[in-house]
């Protein structure tokens, strides 16, 4: 099994750059499990957002395809899929989503903020 750097990723997605996504195709359909870390996926939003400028429900709909394609396993899939529906559901940002997911799944029982956004999330809990 391989991993997926961001960029790598980035250029499957985007198509930004011929050869690099080209090249990115290729070893996803290597036959090979790719996994996908959630920092790479992190990253990605990212990218998309404020490079390639996409918006949440796009970048949604593509993490979604994502999840649904066969030669890519995802670390820890389940936190991935609440993050999305967090991120789909309420006004806080991806990272927030994210990082609320993963301390669920780690027995958390709150997530503590300062993000006003953040504390909208049902687990979190704004400090003043």
């Amino acid at each position: 099994m391989r991993g997926l750097d961001t960029n790598v990723l980035v250029r499957f997605l985007l198509k930004d750059d011929q050869v690099q996504a080209k090249a990115a195709e290729e070893a996803i359909a290597s036959g090979e499990p790719i996994r996908v870390s959630l920092l790479t996926i992190l990253e990605t939003e990212w990218v998309l957002r404020s490079a390639a400028g996409l918006d949440k429900h796009t970048i949604i709909r593509t993490f979604k395809a994502l999840l649904e394609t066969r030669e890519l396993e995802f670390e820890s899939e389940a936190i991935l899929e609440q993050a999305l529906y967090d991120f789909e559901n309420f006004a806080a940002d991806f990272a927030d989503c994210l990082m609320l997911a993963t301390y669920r799944a780690t027995g958390c029982s709150a997530m503590l903020t300062f993000d006003a956004k953040a504390a909208r999330l049902p687990g979190a809990t704004l400090l003043s």
